[in-house]
């Protein structure tokens, strides 16, 4: 009998158990990983890939055509542990027939639970007031001290009302949120009713929100999409908070925002580069300088804030150094979520070598 010749299945990192067990055990199959938690350098995924069948990566892996040349006339399939495909070279992979897996739906719930963590993060000033604790800055109780903003009878503004933009609506409202809109597309009637969210544009969302929530995808409409103009129209107290993609918003702009205290405060879980050098000027921001005679001390620790004006109320945040509330693109970490989106992309992927449909393929 002829021996059955096995189908090479090409990993880019190390993933999480369910999906490595699932390669595993697939009989006909031939699995290399590349054995590392640190992205695969370019030459070694050009070695790796050839003569793949399948190729299972991450969205820190760019497949561009020369990975594709790399690989040759024999891939079949390629699964992305991941929601977004911005990182695909989706036309050339459409030119050659090959079928791609991703992972959506299954960390929607994880990634509005960041959301709104950072949100709150941001918005109540949480970094700086565990650094006063560690550095002795908590003397007292001040009336003025460390207060920062609310939700209750607020205005949310959310870019992209899909699946994880709907998560992050449902799980605010119960905070007392007076108004949501949102922008997009086109209206979405049927979602938006759940939350008697209102469909406006976007000059008009940044003009008129307390707090704004980036959701979307990375699209050439939405490229670059939170610039300069963007920020101009927002409230001074307001609230920027993106957990989409990097690309959406213009990081010089919003440095710029930020340092003139154009705007309050801004959380990121995603930039642009990933990871975001560590000169970056965004992260040479600091937490505003306050003033000596109200007894508050200036802090170094990352935050987001601008200045206060004693004369208006309710206070915002202003005069001094400013900073951002970076953090490491986590929306999706638990150990749940990326255990299921492993188990998810390794059966597209196995689903597709073996010519069956896949659990979630993405159409092209």
């Amino acid at each position: 009998m002829r021996p059955v010749r096995l189908m090479k299945v090409f990993v880019t990192r190390r993933i999480p158990a369910e999906g490595r067990v699932a390669l595993a055990r697939a009989a006909d199959c031939e699995v290399e990983q590349w054995d590392s938690d640190e992205p695969i350098p370019a030459k070694e995924l050009e070695r790796g890939v050839a003569g793949a069948h399948g190729l299972l990566c991450l969205l820190s892996d760019h497949v561009d055509k020369r990975i594709l040349d790399a690989a040759g006339a024999n891939l079949k399939v390629i699964s992305t542990m991941s929601v977004g495909i911005d990182h695909l070279a989706l036309d050339e992979i459409k030119k050659r027939g090959i079928r791609v897996g991703y992972t959506p739906d299954v960390l929607t719930d994880t990634t509005a639970e960041l959301a709104v963590s950072l949100l709150l993060t941001t918005c109540r000033r949480l970094p700086e007031a565990i650094e006063e604790v560690k550095n002795g800055g908590w003397t007292s109780w001040k009336p003025l001290w460390l207060c920062g903003y609310g939700l209750t009878q607020s205005t949310v503004g959310i870019i992209g009302l899909g699946r994880i933009g709907q998560a992050i609506a449902r799980r605010l409202k119960p905070f007392g949120v007076q108004r949501f809109l949102y922008t997009g597309r086109q209206p979405r009637p049927e979602e938006a009713a759940e939350f008697q969210a209102e469909f406006v544009s976007t000059p008009e969302l940044a003009a008129q929100s307390d707090f704004i929530v980036v959701a979307c995808s990375l699209t050439p409409a939405t490229e670059g999409l939170c610039n300069k103009d963007f920020f101009q129209k927002m409230k001074e107290t307001a609230v920027f908070i993106n957990i989409s993609r990097g690309d959406v918003v213009n990081q010089d702009d919003l440095y710029q925002a930020l340092a003139s205290g154009k705007i309050a405060a801004a959380g990121l879980d995603v930039t642009s580069p990933e990871p975001l050098p560590t000169n970056h000027p965004l992260l040479t921001l600091k937490n505003c300088g306050w003033p000596r005679t109200l007894g508050l001390k200036r802090t170094l620790h990352l935050g987001i804030w601008s200045r206060w004006d004693y004369r208006n109320m309710p206070l915002h945040p202003a005069d001094g150094s400013l900073g951002a509330m970076i953090l490491p693109h986590i929306g999706s970490a638990t150990h749940r979520t990326r255990n299921t989106m492993s188990l998810l992309a390794a059966n597209n992927l196995l689903a597709g070598l073996r010519g069956e449909p896949m659990p979630s393929e993405l159409k092209l």
